[in-house]
């Protein structure tokens, strides 16, 4: 029997590459949509697209079981007002691009998973949010639900749609693990600003799993948000890390030295300090059971 085909939009990434991974072991067949393609040794391909129009491209996605959507430009950065009107410009228009292709194949794909974030929810303090939690006020949580509308405006009622709204993802390759045990290497992982605030986060293997189970599972559908069951604060956070990295304890950083830094570093020092408390609420009630449900396990995997 031919092999089922997967289509990863923006798959190039470290999820995208360890999502392809786990996928071609189970033997579906695997095409990367990327603006820069290259040949691969792992059995997977690679097509060409702008993550704006349709192109020969779309052949691809005749006939595939499914597409999954990560393209998008990355966060990670300082959001001044160009800098977040392209991030959202590269979400909705891959939304569309995708949308508008499937107008234009015999056979679409019948599903349909889309990347999203718990930056949806915004600064949220102490509250714990569920998938039900109303969105937040802040410019991420903007660039969320832009990324979000896009997604929902498409019709297409023959395909089962699911968006994953993705937490901080812990793995080796990519992310701001690294960046963070970088920092704690060089004896500088103490806590952030008051150190209360929360950090949603999730496995990059759980996450790869959740993805393979919107594709599989008929019915997982809707909203589901792609974070670990045990939410931390900061303060336990680095703790681990540290003690995973075999680091000592290292001193606070005041709020006003995060901003420096995280200006230095050309990112968004929000990422550190604001608070978003999450709960996989929809996958606990589908049974998902998580490799990685503690900080401490994960970080050990990863570090170990």
């Amino acid at each position: 029997m031919k092999p089922q085909r997967i289509i990863l939009a923006g798959g190039s990434g470290f999820l995208g590459q360890s999502l392809a991974w786990e996928l071609r072991k189970r033997d579906y067949e695997v095409v990367v949509l990327t603006r820069s393609p290259r040949e691969r040794s792992d059995g997977n391909r690679e097509v060409k697209w702008d993550g704006e129009h349709t192109g020969d491209w779309i052949q691809s996605l005749d006939g595939a079981a499914a597409v999954v959507n990560l393209a998008g430009r990355s966060v990670h950065c300082i959001h001044t007002p160009e800098n977040l009107r392209k991030i959202i410009e590269s979400r909705v228009n891959s939304v569309h691009a995708i949308a508008a292709a499937f107008q234009h194949v015999l056979a679409p794909p019948h599903i349909w998973v889309q990347a999203g974030g718990i930056g949806f929810y915004g600064d949220r303090k102490e509250q714990l949010c569920d998938e039900s939690t109303p969105s937040g006020s802040d410019n991420l949580s903007k660039v969320c639900q832009q990324w979000e509308s896009a997604f929902n405006s498409v019709e297409m009622p023959e395909t089962r749609r699911v968006i994953l709204r993705i937490g901080i993802v812990l793995g080796n390759s990519g992310g701001g693990l690294p960046v963070m045990a970088r920092l704690t290497n060089w004896f500088l992982g103490g806590t952030a600003g008051s150190g209360r605030q929360y950090f949603s986060w999730i496995h990059l293997a759980d996450l790869t799993r959740m993805f393979i189970e919107a594709i599989e599972c008929e019915t997982v559908s809707g909203i589901f948000n792609a974070v670990a069951p045990e939410p931390v604060m900061n303060s336990e956070f680095m703790r681990e890390l540290r003690r995973a990295l075999h680091r000592p304890w290292s001193p606070p950083a005041p709020e006003w030295a995060v901003r420096i830094g995280a200006r230095l570093m050309k990112t968004e020092p929000s990422f550190a300090l604001t608070s978003c408390r999450v709960a996989p609420q929809r996958f606990l009630k589908a049974g998902f059971k998580f490799q990685f449900p503690e900080l401490s396990g994960a970080l050990e995997n990863l570090f170990g």
